[in-house]
Order: C-alpha cells, then sequence, then structure tokens
C-alpha cells in the first residue's frame, strides 16, 4: 500500500518563523476568535517556556492548541 502525501499534515508539522505562524494562526482561527499579535504571542513563549525550549521554534502542530486555550483567558485578564 502506498502512503499518501499529506500536504496540511507536512506544513502543520512545519518549524516556522513567529511571523509565519502569526500569519498562518491568524487565517485559520474561527471567525470572532481573538486574533494573535507579535506582542501576545511573546507573551505566550514567556508564559510557556516549555514549550519553547529549542529556541524560537513555532509550529501549528505543536502551539495552536495551547495559544487557543491560553490567548482568551490573557486578553480577558
Amino acid at each position: 500500500m502506498v502512503k499518501r502525501r499529506d500536504p496540511v499534515l507536512e506544513q502543520n508539522k512545519t518549524i516556522v518563523t513567529l511571523a509565519d505562524f502569526l500569519t498562518a494562526y491568524n487565517k485559520s482561527s474561527p471567525e470572532g476568535f481573538p486574533r494573535a499579535t507579535a506582542a501576545v504571542l511573546r507573551k505566550f513563549q514567556a508564559v510557556h517556556p516549555t514549550l519553547f525550549k529549542h529556541g524560537d521554534n513555532w509550529s501549528i502542530e505543536k502551539h495552536r492548541k495551547k495559544l487557543m486555550d491560553w490567548l482568551p483567558s490573557y486578553q480577558n485578564a
């Protein structure tokens, strides 16, 4: 059986810069959901240092869900 390439999965696993993550995150977030900014992402990094053990590396797979869970509480603080 030939395993098919999944471009969406590959994109989600790709390590990207903060700017690229920011663009992808805001583009894929549900309508009405709080949008992220570079400043918000830096605050998220400071609050969750264990997610960034290897420097300023972002991936949709690793960070999107955690950011979505955290963002409303941050914006309401």
